[in-house]
């Protein structure tokens, strides 16, 4: 080859920007595979199936000529091309058209692939189905669980309130021991002795919601109290007059 000469207007009006020259490389490189991969695809011998598929798809495409010898048959007994069959002319005007079958899989094959792939969509659909519903019920647990949590704490917070008036109320008649050891708030660890912890050993098989009934109605009989109202009456008939009932229901 010649050298180049770098002062030629041809040289000098090339573009020389970095990575150019590698860009048009590989540009070149593939227009070239393309070209190559085409001349492959003409020289290519055609095989048996792809030349029967040719043939048939061209006769396929063609119309039926007098050569046919069903044609023939229908064309003697009146009928014309383009006409459609029966006596009245309300059958077919097209012939049926042919399905070739290319795979070896045994008749129905495609049929029952089609069933399973449906009865699959199926059983996808009720585990979807199920899985909502399941995840449906769990919320609901959670939020039922969440709100007796709520209405225990409340509980809890009614009984020790009833507790510490309980223990005004007894203290203020110089009633020193409780009916109940759980009648008053519980006194600090330290200061509880054996007994103390046999009796809260008995109360423990109530319950929140029971020792707050049984408190509750201790307090409105012994001292004429309502811890919903926040109230103390002056006698039994004061308090059923004037008291709505006794409980947080009764005062909503």
């Amino acid at each position: 080859d010649e050298e180049e000469d770098y002062m030629s207007d041809l040289f000098i009006k090339q573009d020389v920007r970095p990575g150019l020259p590698m860009v048009r490389r590989m540009k070149d490189a593939i227009q070239k595979e393309e070209k190559q991969k085409e001349a492959n695809e003409k020289n290519r011998q055609k095989s048996i199936k792809e030349e029967e598929k040719e043939r048939r798809d061209l006769v396929l495409k063609s119309a039926l000529g007098n050569e046919n010898k069903g044609f023939a048959l229908l064309q003697k007994m009146g009928y014309k091309s383009g006409q459609a069959l029966g006596k009245s002319g309300e059958g077919i005007v097209e012939p049926i058209p042919l399905n070739i079958k290319t795979g070896r899989s045994g008749l129905g094959h495609e049929e029952l692939k089609k069933r399973k792939a449906e009865e699959k969509l199926e059983n996808y659909r009720q585990k979807l189905h199920m899985k909502k519903k399941a995840n449906e019920q769990a919320a609901d647990q959670f939020r039922i669980r969440f709100k007796n949590k709520q209405e225990e704490r409340k509980m809890e917070g009614d009984l020790r309130k009833s507790q510490r008036a309980c223990q005004q109320l007894d203290m203020q008649k110089d009633i020193d021991v409780p009916k109940e050891t759980w009648y008053w708030l519980e006194p600090e660890e330290d200061d509880k002795d054996e007994e103390d912890k046999e009796d809260e050993c008995t109360s423990s098989d109530l319950s929140v919601s029971e020792k707050l009934h049984i408190l509750t109605a201790y307090l409105r009989e012994k001292h004429f109290y309502c811890i919903w109202c926040g109230t103390t009456y002056e006698d039994p008939e004061d308090l059923s007059s004037n008291c709505p009932g006794d409980s947080a229901a009764d005062h909503d």
